[in-house]
């Protein structure tokens, strides 16, 4: 059966939704107007458009990457708090997220082409993800096609971008992540979590986008399982709690399955912290590609679904050691006969 809802129990209705197609915009600016204002304890739904801003429709492939024209996230909002004013602390707790059966995963082109290693993808590529299939009861992505190799990516759902707008005049761009939050890629803020910022503009304006149905701790390839979504959130805010910067509750996963489990890991060591990350997926990949039967360029998508970057340590100067981790469950097939196409 088919689990495309991924909730806190008894999850409350939304007093409000928020649609894409009414309230979308490209750049994080306080001159916004907003496009719905809530009183504080107050359930929005937020309808949210994936990184390609809708652009990238089934059967993805390189062409229509190349083809995508978008100026930045597609963020929906923003949404005003009433009473929120610069030194307010804005909670927001994550209640549910919808995915809609299929996520792409792709080594983009342009100024930022191929990630966390650019001279070794220099080519654009893109991986098609069913998100419909189970194994042993959990909702997994599986490639697209019928030539991929067996993966199966537990689904653990959470927004990329979301904050609130900088207090600076803007506009701001939606790729780097700031104060206030933005494009944090934090793969921990599933249902459930509760993300603490800091309110830098009258009626904090919040925005939302840039959905994954997963991700590693890295995101290497530049993208995770991106994917359109619904997003239901609460906001309050919280009095003599200041941040300066996010902070967050949750429960994680903490790894991409959700358990402790038999994990291969491949490690760099260097000087610099960059460049043993760099070296850790590039012995991941090569692991990948050498013993597991991957073509390279899917052992990157694999790596930025679904490996963790875990830095051991940081004292033992001149070097520093980072891991890469990978669930050897991952390189399992779905069930059989189980898996629902959308």
């Amino acid at each position: 059966m088919t689990q495309r809802r991924f909730a806190v129990p008894d999850a409350p209705d939304p007093d409000h939704e928020l649609s894409a197609d009414d309230a979308v915009h490209y750049r994080w600016d306080a001159s916004i107007e907003p496009a719905l204002t809530v009183e504080p304890g107050s359930v929005v739904r937020f309808d949210c458009r994936d990184a390609y801003d809708g652009q990238l429709d089934p059967p993805a492939t390189v062409e229509k990457l190349l083809a995508v024209d978008t100026e930045g996230h597609a963020l929906t909002g923003p949404v005003a708090v009433d009473g929120a004013e610069p030194g307010d602390t804005l909670a927001v707790d994550l209640l549910a997220f919808e995915h809609r059966g299929r996520g792409v995963t792709a080594v983009p082109p342009g100024e930022r082409e191929g990630g966390l290693l650019p001279e070794e993808f220099r080519d654009p590529y893109v991986r098609e993800w069913d998100l419909d299939a189970r194994r042993d009861g959990t909702p997994v992505a599986t490639f697209a096609a019928d030539d991929a190799p067996d993966v199966s990516v537990p689904l653990a759902p959470f927004p990329g971008n979301l904050g609130v707008a900088p207090g600076d005049d803007g506009p701001h761009s939606t790729m780097p992540p700031r104060r206030v939050g933005g494009n944090m890629d934090v793969k921990h803020l599933t249902a459930g979590s509760r993300l603490y910022l800091p309110v830098e503009a009258a009626g904090a304006l919040f925005s939302i986008g840039d959905c994954h149905a997963a991700q590693g701790d890295g995101e290497v390839c530049l993208t995770g399982i991106e994917a359109p979504m619904t997003v239901t959130a609460r906001f309050d805010l919280v009095d003599d709690y200041p941040v300066d910067g996010p902070q967050l509750e949750t429960d994680g996963p903490f790894t991409p399955s959700g358990h402790d489990e038999r994990m291969y890991a491949t490690t760099g060591i260097a000087p610099d912290l960059m460049d043993a990350t760099k070296s850790a997926v590039s012995h991941m990949i090569t692991h990948l590609h050498e013993r597991r039967g991957f073509s390279r360029p899917d052992a990157y998508v694999l790596c930025s679904a679904a490996v963790d970057l875990k830095i051991n340590e940081v004292v033992d100067a001149p070097n520093w050691t980072v891991s890469a981790y990978l669930p050897e469950s991952v390189l399992a097939s779905a069930d059989e006969g189980v898996a629902e196409r959308s």
